[in-house]
């Protein structure tokens, strides 16, 4: 499986941005598609994911209200939508997938080293 991010950008606090997450090779209809973000000096940090065949979600208490994951199964992409975005979402960006054979979102899903494919990350900077 191979990722890539972007949609990445500048954007005033208050603004929007929407991340895709394009991916190829061999995809699995039992994958777990996640979002995370890191800042320099800190760990990766769990956003939010996505089961790619039943659709469920799960988000950060950080960005619940604020960001909406979703795939088009078609295109097979995944995407970040994120409003009211707020200086504190400044970080990477990066997706990843992990094959799961739980048809719900598991503890698991949210562990970066858990995922098995990652991007290469997209740089998203608001300003205040």
């Amino acid at each position: 499986v191979q990722l890539q991010a972007f949609g990445g950008g500048l954007v005033q606090a208050g603004g929007s941005l929407r991340l895709s997450c394009a991916a190829s090779g061999r995809t699995f209809s039992r994958n777990t598609m996640g979002w995370f973000r890191q800042v320099p000096g800190k760990e990766r940090e769990f956003v939010a994911c996505i089961r790619w065949s039943a659709g469920s979600t799960y988000y950060s208490d950080s960005v619940k209200g604020r960001f909406a994951i979703a795939r088009d199964n078609a295109k097979n992409t995944v995407y970040l939508q994120m409003n009211s975005l707020k200086p504190e979402d400044t970080a990477v960006y990066y997706c990843a997938a992990r094959w799961s054979p739980d048809p719900t979102i598991q503890a698991v899903d949210l562990l970066a080293r858990e995922y098995d494919y990652w991007g290469q990350g997209t740089q998203v900077t608001v300003s205040s």
